[in-house]
């Protein structure tokens, strides 16, 4: 049986949970109050840091979730993304509009990864 791994852990939720090769990251965001474009390098900083942090990259997403507080946002977070994303590694991708935990949040980024 294998294991499931946990890291930056509190009582709600865990920003990075891995089993076997998989790695399931919490949904990650901007700084509040900033451009949706800024928001979105942002949060896609931050997936990048805690895929590292598990032994993956963004060239091993599997599939990712993104949540927009305005789908009026799309056309600016879609440049942010298209020059994040490397060129043949497009994940299976998800875009819808909700609204975020904070008003003033734009974007929410969710990533599964594979890792060696």
């Amino acid at each position: 049986m294998q294991t499931i791994e946990r890291k930056h852990t509190n009582q709600r939720m865990s920003q990075i949970v891995i089993h076997g090769n998989t790695v399931y990251l919490a949904g990650q965001v901007g700084e509040a109050g900033h451009t949706i474009a800024d928001q979105t390098r942002e949060a896609l900083a931050r997936v990048d840091a805690l895929l590292k942090e598990a032994g993956s990259t963004r060239d091993q997403l599997l599939q990712v979730t993104i949540w927009l507080a305005d789908m009026a946002d799309f056309e600016a977070m879609n440049a942010v993304w298209d020059a994040w994303i490397p060129s043949g590694h497009a994940p299976a991708r998800a875009c819808g509009e909700a609204k975020l935990a904070d008003p003033t949040l734009l974007v929410e980024v969710i990533a599964c990864a594979r890792r060696d």
